[in-house]
Parts: C-alpha cells; structure tokens; sequence
C-alpha cells in the first residue's frame, strides 16, 4: 500500500492538481474496510466506503462498494453550497422533488424520479447534505440489472468518514478541490 504524509492526507495543500483527471482510484484501508483511499494524480485523500466493504458481487442493500471501473456521467448540486461552474461536467440543481428509485423491479430502477413517487426511492435533497456535490457513477446504469445495485454516487462523506450504504464519499473540501477537474472521462476504479 502507497504510504502517504499527513500533508497529502490534508488535502494535499500546496500541490497542484492536473487538469482533466483521468482515472481517480480508490482502495480500502489496511485498518478499516469500510474507509478507503483516493488516489488522484499524485494527492491521496481519505474516503468513506460502503458498511458492507468492497464486493465483486454487488447487491441490492448489502451496503457493498463495486469493485468496479465506473465512469462518471454526471452530477447534482445544491445551490450555495458547490456551483456548477467548479464542474466540467452536467450539474443538475437538487430540487425537493428529486428522488431516485431503489426498487429492483420498478421500471425507473436506479433512475432519477419525480416525488412524490409510489416506489421506495431516496430524496436527493438531504438534510444530512451529503449529496451537497453528488456525481453519479455508471455502475448498473446501460444496462441496468435487477438487484446489482442502485443509487451508486460519489458524494461527500459524514464526519468521521463514517459507512455509506455502498457510495464513495469525500469531505466538501476534498470534493470542490477536486471538481473543476473531474469530466465524463473520468473514471474512478475501485480496486483491493
């Protein structure tokens, strides 16, 4: 495992990063699978993970991270917190009608839907504002399969990097550092 200075786990402060990055990796921690590290050019960053750690078979509520390429597509915002100009990417502004479907067999599975919505599904505008800055990952998008997981992001994390239910998540800080240069070339590869 790349060892790292508390500098670099700071964000690296004082080292630029490239423009338009390529490939971001993530990569449980020795100590703890359900937090990781993200490699970005030559920063490393700590990262929250999924409670059921990283899976090669991925499943509807394990809680499990991909092990997985996954490109990002696109992302959502909340307005005065993270503006879509930071992005070279398509942002969508969080709205209290947004939602995202979470039912295997819902025809707009692992689909952004309009709430109310009859299906269970996850509102996008939290008050936990973890999905402040949200990127969604091509993971279960084209093609979509029943029961391999929905809802897969790349969103803030809790304080403590505590688990998601299979997400990758980063501080604020962490995530505005690293927007301006994350595209739909980018992919972030979860590896072990």
């Amino acid at each position: 495992m790349r060892s790292y200075s508390k500098k670099r786990e700071r964000n690296g402060a004082g080292t630029k990063i490239r423009s338009g990055l390529k490939v971001l990796t993530v990569r449980a921690s020795p100590r703890d699978p359900c937090k990781g590290l993200l490699t970005a050019g030559n920063l490393v960053f700590a990262c929250a993970l999924g409670r059921g750690g990283i899976s090669t078979n991925k499943r509807e509520g394990d809680g499990a991270t991909p092990l997985a390429r996954m490109r990002i597509l696109s992302g959502y915002f909340r307005r005065g917190h993270f503006s879509p100009r930071q992005a070279r990417l398509a942002m969508t502004p969080i709205g209290p009608k947004l939602g995202w479907c979470e039912v295997p067999d819902d025809r707009n599975y692992n689909r952004p839907v309009r709430l109310p919505y009859a299906a269970s599904h996850e509102h996008m505008l939290r008050e936990d504002r973890l999905y402040d800055a949200c990127l969604v990952l091509d993971w279960n998008i084209s093609p979509r399969r029943r029961g391999r997981g929905s809802a897969i992001f790349f969103h803030l994390a809790r304080p403590g990097f505590t688990p998601t239910q299979g997400c990758v998540a980063i501080t604020a800080r962490d995530m505005a550092r690293l927007l301006p240069h994350l595209s739909r070339r980018t992919v972030l590869k979860v590896i072990r």
